[in-house]
This record gives structure tokens, sequence and C-alpha cells, in this order.
């Protein structure tokens, strides 16, 4: 006797299901014992943006933000030139002095903390906001990130992000304030809320289509590629933003398999007896949703 043909599609995709279910088990249990192995703490939030298929790992654990911050300091810069606020090819000085959020007391940027020495050499000059923008996200410069944030603002910055629905999140000023972070008073973010973000980027609803296209295309030209990127074949591209200081290494971002078909990854990592150590976790983790991506 023939079956309803609703009840065959129903028994299929119970099937299906509980196929998918058993892969992300197996895909978890792969990053559980890797990361067991590596003394440190790690977080994980993976999303396929096709199928909606997700995995979560320490994903609502706070982490200090590091460089990962820089993404969403982008987001408002594009917002706020799609508002009016300012052009960006606007040009702005640059100079190496900044107001503590703790007292207002002046500090400058350390050249040998800082991963561009560039744009130092545009000290009494004026930049574009373009060019900051591009120095901040792919070579990381803390320089050019401090200039954004006095220029946007880092309570927009979180309210920006609290919008997109990640909820704990928090900008609260550039980097290298010296007397913030002795008060515990740092950017802080989760592996969740990440993800949030860089789907809302995806999905072109973080600013209009076109700033979005060019966020994406200014986070694919990112220089640091050892961490995401590094074990993934060169047809697949990866539009990201790390994050390390002593003893954390993060990277964010979204990849897109020659297909077409894309996932949001955020690794983050903190505790860690060394950074390479971190490096090379993070660059396997990745390798590993990578494969289970692929069907292996």
């Amino acid at each position: 006797m023939k079956r309803p043909v609703s009840i065959v599609i129903a028994v299929m995709l119970l099937v299906s299901s509980i196929s998918a279910g058993e892969r992300e088990d197996r895909l978890r249990a792969k990053i559980d014992s890797l990361v067991g192995g590596v003394q440190g703490t790690f977080a994980v939030a993976f999303r396929d943006l096709t199928t909606g298929t997700s995995l979560m790992v320490n994903a609502d654990q706070s982490f200090h933000a590091a460089s990962t911050m820089k993404t969403p300091v982008m987001i408002e810069v594009f917002r706020r030139a799609e508002r009016g606020f300012f052009s960006l090819d606007d040009s702005l000085p640059v100079e190496n002095s900044f107001k503590s959020i703790v007292d207002g007391s002046n500090y400058a940027m350390d050249l040998g903390e800082d991963s561009d020495d560039g744009l130092y050499r545009s000290l009494g000059q004026r930049v574009s906001i373009r060019t900051l923008v591009e120095k901040m996200i792919t070579v990381s410069s803390n320089l050019a990130t401090n200039i954004l944030v006095e220029l946007v603002g880092a309570p927009s910055v979180t309210a920006t992000m609290r919008g997109f629905g990640a909820d704990s999140i928090r900008v609260l000023r550039g980097v290298e304030d010296g007397k913030a972070f002795s008060l515990g008073l740092n950017n802080t973010t989760t592996a969740r809320d990440l993800a949030v973000i860089f789907e809302t980027l995806a999905r072109k609803r973080a600013a209009t289509e076109a700033s979005c296209d060019s966020m994406l295309a200014v986070l694919g030209r990112q220089a640091f590629r050892d961490m995401i990127p590094a074990h993934l074949p060169r047809n697949v591209s990866v539009a990201h933003k790390t994050g390390s200081i002593t003893s954390i290494q993060h990277d964010s971002g979204i990849v897109t398999l020659p297909d077409g078909r894309s996932y949001v990854l955020v690794i983050l990592s903190k505790g860690l007896k060394s950074n390479a150590s971190g490096i090379r976790t993070v660059a396997e983790i990745s390798k590993l949703v990578y494969d289970y991506e692929m069907g292996a």
C-alpha cells in the first residue's frame, strides 16, 4: 500500500534533521577535543547563512574585544556618512593625542604597540576618513581607530550594535587608554554578538546595500590571514577582522564558498599560554567548520 506523499516527506525531513543534528554534534565534539588540549578559553559562533544551521560554544561568555571592536566602529562611520554628517572623502587631522574616559587626561598612542606605522608618518597632516577606515580594518591601525572613535563616539557605536540585536557588546572607548584599562573599563564582546553583527552586515542590513558592499570589500582586504583563512583553499573568500593582545587571539567574519554559499564564523580566545597556540587553534577550528560545510 502506498503511503501518502505528506507522510513520506515528513519522514524524509525527520531523517534529514536527525542527520544534520548528528553532524553538528560531531563538529562540536571535534572542537571540544581540539580546544581541550590547549590552555585557554575558547568561544565559537557559527551560522550558515543559507540553511540557518548554527553552532554555539561558550557563545555568551564575555571577552575583551581587542581589535574586533573596529568592525562596529567602521559600521557606525558608514552609517553616519549615509546620514550626511560627513563624507567618507572628507579629511581629518592626524594627531596622536586622545582623552582618557576616566578623567579626560591626555594620552598618546605607542608606535611600538600599533600594528601600522604608516599613519604616523602623516602626523600633522590630513587624511581622508575612507583611508582611516581602510587602515583601521586591514592593518588594524590603533591610531586610525582612535581618530574615528572620536569622530562618531563610542556610545553611538554601542547603541547601533544594540539595535542590531547584539545585546552584550560594549564599545566604551578607543584603544590604549591605560587609565581605563587599569580600572577594567574595556571594550568587551561575546562570540554571539559579533556573529549577529556580521550576519547583519552579510545580509546588507547594517547600512545601505552599497555601504555594506564597501565594508565587506574592506574586510576582504584584511592583511592578517593566519587564523580563519589560514587552512582554507585559495578560492574561498573571507571578509574578517582579527583581534590580538597578550593572551588573547580573536577572528571574526564571513566565509564565502566557491558555490556562493556563505557562513558567519567568530572564534574568540583568552587566557592563552601563548598567542601562537591561540593562532594555531583558531585556524584549526576554522578548518573544522569548513570541512563540516563541505560535508566532510
